[in-house]
């Protein structure tokens, strides 16, 4: 398949999933999904997001906050959706607990979305105490008993670096797990299929498995982006306004409010760094490319060949019958 010339920007990203990856470019949203036959089922989605419906959420900044929701929301639901479509129905069925016998019996098909929906509740609440409240009392215990109130300056650099800690150690944990594991394995390949893509060559097991894993673009980077914004930002707050900082639930609402600006500044970032590389921007995508080592792992070719199927159907809106598995596969690395 011939791509665009190398030097030719066009926006394509993606998703990992269950046993899948999602892709988004010029002719739409496609997802391709290694089903339990072994057979690749790819999927065009209809998306169109409020930016093309209306230019006002399309200016610099807030286009960043509309991305990230919208993001969340269809990425949730994908990520039910393959998990849904790639479970083994008969190992399940062996496997199923009373507690799981039960859901079933009283919700139906409607488990997964329940089950879905208290796990994302659950996830924002460990989110916020992780990652929002707990680097808030570090600070303040720090602050009163080891520096006797002579640390207020530092409050949001101090807050920074826990948040990063924690972050770093959560995602280097969940990675241990066999799920975790697969799925970024379809983020490495992910990535690798848009290097290729960019750098205009034919989307090839062989050419992908030859490109880097590590992208600019990647959520990851994003996030830790953010961070970095968010502790400059909150330092200059912190010292123009003294007062904020004194309440530790004010404070908290505080950086929740400057949040959704923080992420639109970042989202602006991490465009310009994927379309125009150089040593600044390098500099500041740095922290997260590093944690692509974890959050990504080396793709085997059954899991490439997924990749290939996505990004295709997101660049020329055809889809493909399913396709069967290569026999020979390659052994995890």
């Amino acid at each position: 398949m011939s791509n665009q010339k190398k030097n030719e920007y066009v926006a394509v990203g993606g998703q990992a999933l269950m046993e899948g990856i999602m892709m988004r470019g010029p002719k739409g949203m496609a997802v391709s999904l290694r089903l339990p036959d072994g057979t690749i089922e790819t999927q065009m989605k209809d998306f169109v997001s409020i930016r093309k419906k209306y230019k006002f959420f399309n200016i610099p900044i807030l286009r960043g906050i509309v991305s990230f929701v919208e993001s969340m929301i269809s990425g949730y639901k994908l990520l039910m959706e393959s998990a849904e479509k790639t479970a083994m129905d008969d190992m399940q069925a062996e496997n199923e607990s009373k507690l799981d016998k039960w859901i079933s019996d009283h919700f139906g098909p409607k488990m997964m979305a329940v089950v879905g929906f208290i796990s994302a509740v659950l996830g924002v609440g460990i989110s916020f105490l992780l990652f929002m409240y707990l680097p808030s009392l570090l600070f303040d215990l720090a602050n009163k008993y080891l520096a006797h109130g002579a640390m207020d300056m530092w409050r949001a650099v101090f807050e920074g670096l826990i948040r990063v800690v924690l972050f770093v150690i959560y995602m280097a944990l969940v990675a241990r797990m066999k799920e975790i594991r697969r799925v970024y394995m379809y983020h490495g390949a992910e990535h690798k299929a848009i290097f290729c893509f960019e750098a205009g060559k034919e989307l090839t097991v062989e050419n992908i498995r030859e490109m880097k894993r590590f992208h600019p673009r990647c959520g990851t980077s994003f996030i830790f982006v953010t961070i970095i914004l968010s502790i400059l930002i909150s330092s200059v707050v912190s010292i123009a306004f003294p007062g904020l900082t004194a309440n530790r639930l004010i404070w908290m609402i505080t950086k929740i409010l400057m949040l959704p600006a923080i992420m639109g500044v970042g989202f602006e970032f991490i465009q310009l760094a994927g379309k125009y590389p150089n040593k600044f921007t390098r500099l500041l995508s740095a922290p997260g490319l590093l944690m692509q080592r974890i959050t990504t792992v080396e793709p085997t070719d059954d899991i490439i060949e997924v990749a290939i199927e996505a990004m295709k159907a997101c660049l020329t809106g055809e889809v493909p019958e399913k396709t069967a598995q290569a026999d020979e596969e390659v052994s995890e690395e």
